[in-house]
């Protein structure tokens, strides 16, 4: 293929970035890299897009304001601040692997949990963008460790999930210091009020907004299963199908902490490889599970939604829905972490016979096509 009629070459991808998402095996631009790439790269003003976990924003995002750094300036230039600390991080190594053969552009990543004397003396080298969570950040500012009078663009991934959390005073405060910014990017998979009161704030009245069709958000290479399953008997069912997954790993979605825990416990006396990430757990402790989980000591992770968030491990077979979250948008971000880089995947909603409305409700909204099972593995 040549560098004029490669796909992302079409939507003004330098080669020398095309080069290194060739390397990472991406090379067909999702909807959201269609829509969002052109209109960053030649108008660059801002911008609101609708678009779910799992669509491919960060490569959306990430290489228009990769391509407007400028590699001979120290200052930063580009700002892009997400929920949560795994979240941040994986942008943050996203952006490192696009520029593998790129002039050099810094790049680094300020959150809780990390040694913060660590994070200061980092951003005594040159550094053209930091990725950061919000609390992180702040904590920096006051300590006069950076200064954000040079940035020009400022990306808020996932923003209802920091307006969720909490977060809106810090946004505004992080806004109000970027007396340069010429743009801001936001990317959200739904729209709340507080999200439309912060677009006002922050945003041109002429701000683009581009919406992906639910139709192509959800993965086709998922399986979208479920089971009517009474209350009392969802550890039981669980267990059994765990039981029969060899070396398949996945996570297991639980609406509350305590739920969480409590399943976690149940399955560990069975004697599964299982452990829990939950919002009580300190960082040291969430570090702990995750670097277990990814290195496959740990087979099976039970979580919640707001704990979750940022989650990348490669080659989970599954996703199970202990209870269906409290907003619909939220399956799909479960669902998104099984069936990556073109594998398949199962995600499987445990449902309780007073919840049977809740299936034809999800397939319109979100486009899917689900089957009912009867065994609890019915693919083996």
């Amino acid at each position: 293929m040549s560098e004029t009629t490669h796909p992302f070459a079409t939507l003004g991808i330098p080669p020398d970035m095309i080069r290194g998402l060739e390397e990472l095996g991406i090379t067909t631009p999702t909807e959201v890299q269609q829509k969002v790439i052109p209109f960053l790269l030649h108008d660059g003003s801002d911008l609101i897009a609708k678009a779910q976990t799992g669509t491919g924003k960060t490569a959306a995002f990430g290489l228009p304001l990769l391509t407007k750094m400028n590699p001979k300036h120290r200052d930063i230039q580009g700002l892009v601040i997400a929920p949560t600390r795994e979240l941040a991080k994986q942008i943050g190594k996203q952006l490192f692997r696009f520029t593998k053969y790129t002039d050099k552009i810094f790049v680094e990543v300020l959150c809780g949990g990390d040694n913060m004397d660590r994070q200061i003396e980092a951003l005594r080298r040159p550094t053209h963008i930091v990725v950061a969570t919000p609390g992180r950040l702040i904590d920096l500012l006051q300590q006069d460790a950076l200064t954000l009078e040079s940035v020009q663009r400022v990306v808020l991934d996932e923003a209802d999930e920091m307006l969720s959390m909490g977060f809106k005073r810090e946004l505004t405060e992080i806004l109000r210091l970027t007396p340069q910014r010429v743009s801001t990017w936001l990317f959200s998979a739904t729209f709340p009020e507080a999200i439309n009161q912060l677009i006002k704030g922050c945003m041109s009245p002429g701000a683009r907004t581009i919406q992906i069709d639910q139709g192509h958000v959800v993965n086709r290479d998922i399986d979208h299963r479920y089971i009517y399953c009474d209350r009392t008997n969802k550890s039981e069912f669980i267990a059994d199908f765990l039981q029969r997954q060899g070396d398949a790993r996945g996570l297991i979605f639980c609406r509350t902490k305590a739920g969480a825990v409590a399943l976690c416990r149940e399955l560990a006396a069975l004697g599964l490889p299982v452990d829990v990430l939950q919002g009580d757990l300190m960082q040291k402790e969430r570090d702990k599970v995750m670097r277990a989980f990814k290195k496959q000591r740990v087979q099976f992770l039970i979580a919640t939604d707001v704990a979750a968030r940022g989650i990348d491990v490669a080659d989970l077979s599954f996703v199970i829905h202990h209870q269906l979250p409290d907003q619909l948008e939220y399956y799909t971000h479960r669902s998104g972490r099984t069936a990556r880089a073109g594998k398949k995947g199962m995600s499987l909603a445990l449902i309780e016979p007073k919840e049977k409305w809740k299936i034809p409700q999800l397939e319109s909204r979100l486009g899917l096509c689900s089957r009912s099972i009867t065994d609890p593995n019915p693919s083996r």
